[in-house]
């Protein structure tokens, strides 16, 4: 596949990230301790594989890769704020050997919010139709993921979820305004 040079750069860049989430991931599997973190991890670990190895086709194929990512659902059941929430004090431990399931969790989180910004930009730089179909099927993958983690640590109380206040939402939906036309390019007409 002849790609541009701002494409293969950008892989190059995606491949080392992905490098680096695969050897997080299969740490975070070794120690995490919570079953629950441990499954979901398990189950992303596949497709970030199988995410890597198609750019390595991207970048060694001239076809580039055959394959689809296999993108995980978007749960659509929202998390609800937790009434009066205990979130837990947290302090960076400067030295430690091992990581705790919070700690875990954060950086999973962390690392897929990361990797989705960076296969977002990827794509909008991306002029290899193929090549960007699949950016983005990656960015999805990670966005997907990313709420699933979001989800779990909100449950754990180890990310805040606070709902906007009556107020802010009424001072909000008092800006703006619908647009009264369903079709409007007929007003040009």
């Amino acid at each position: 596949m002849n790609l541009g040079t701002h494409e293969a750069l950008e892989l190059n860049e995606l491949l080392m990230s992905c490098t680096n989430s695969i050897q997080s991931m299969a740490l975070f599997l070794n120690q995490a301790k919570d079953p629950e973190l441990k499954e979901m991890i398990g189950k992303h670990y596949p497709v970030h594989v199988q995410d890597y190895n198609m750019k390595i086709e991207f970048v060694k194929k001239m076809t580039g890769s055959t394959d689809k990512l296999n993108v995980p659902g978007l749960s659509m059941t929202a998390l609800l704020p937790v009434a009066a929430p205990p979130y837990p004090s947290i302090e960076p431990q400067v030295k430690l050997a091992e990581l705790d399931d919070r700690a875990i969790a954060t950086s999973y989180l962390l690392t897929l919010k990361r990797a989705g910004r960076e296969y977002a930009w990827a794509a909008f730089e991306c002029g290899t139709p193929q090549l960007r179909a699949f950016l983005e099927d990656a960015f999805r993958m990670c966005s997907h993921q990313a709420h699933e983690v979001w989800s779990y640590m909100g449950r754990k109380s180890w990310y805040p979820i606070v709902p906007a206040t009556g107020n802010l939402m009424e001072t909000v939906g008092q800006i703006y305004r619908e647009v009264p036309h369903h079709q409007p390019m007929t007003v040009y007409q």
